[in-house]
């Protein structure tokens, strides 16, 4: 192992980089591993833009980054730890399906009843995770919320879920995804 990489590991004992590690965190403690995130996940580059950075960085974990990457989480998780001086090997089985391939079958177009177009939003540095957990919540059962973005939203999905709501995701072409959200019957 290089001198740099041990010294890091070191100092850093108490640190552990798992699916859960929030991105904010792990380049917090190694501001190294940002390249190393760059180049397994190209499209987590937008984080140099410091607004997205202060927003995303802080709520989206390693697992988050390798579905949206489409990485593999354990490939992901295994090169920051070597790049970070952490011989230890991440070997846990990781359910890696963020976003099913197919349509759920509550997912009807129809069933539409409002419409999101989060990408001004967030290149003007707003947020609005609780916007669309507000306007879910007053979704009636069977009524689907739609949310356009220029990543998959993974936290918001993450967060929806543990409020009651269905999602699905699918990626219309490089930087635009629709996120569709329903309450659970």
């Amino acid at each position: 192992m290089e001198k740099g990489k041990i010294e890091m590991a070191k100092t850093q004992p108490d640190f552990q980089i798992i699916p859960e590690t929030k991105i904010g965190e792990l380049l917090e403690r190694f501001p190294q591993l940002e390249d190393t995130l760059m180049e397994m996940a190209p499209k987590f580059r937008q984080l140099r833009n410091p607004v997205l950075r202060k927003t995303i960085a802080r709520i989206a974990s390693l697992a988050q980054v390798a579905a949206i990457g489409k990485v593999p989480l354990k490939d992901l998780i295994n090169r920051l730890r070597r790049d970070a001086g952490i011989e230890e090997e991440f070997a846990a089985d990781i359910d890696e399906d963020v976003i099913a391939a197919e349509e759920p079958e509550w997912f009807t177009p129809s069933r539409i009843t409002v419409t999101l177009d989060a990408r001004p939003l967030l290149e003007a540095g707003e947020h609005p995770v609780q916007r669309v957990l507000n306007e879910c919540r007053a979704l009636k059962t069977g009524d689907i919320y739609e949310l356009v973005t220029p990543f998959l939203p993974a936290p918001l999905i993450e967060s929806a879920g543990k409020q009651g709501l269905r999602a699905w995701s699918k990626e219309e072409g490089e930087g635009v995804y629709r996120t569709y959200f329903t309450p659970r019957p």
